[in-house]
């Protein structure tokens, strides 16, 4: 259980040293998308219609 503790710790470290090495554009991009996708899902309707039809 510690072994996997520490495998996420260090998989965690080294996603904020990634983060951390991008410039300010890229995160702004990044960022930029993120929110039009969360805008796109937030207006999703989700309808179902069934495959056959009687």
């Amino acid at each position: 259980m510690e072994n996997i503790k520490q495998t996420f710790d260090q998989a965690e470290l080294e996603l904020l040293k990634e983060g951390l090495k991008r410039s300010y554009k890229e995160r702004f991009e990044m960022a930029t998308r993120l929110y039009k996708i969360q805008k796109t899902m937030n207006k999703a309707i989700i309808s179902h219609k069934p495959f056959i039809k009687k």
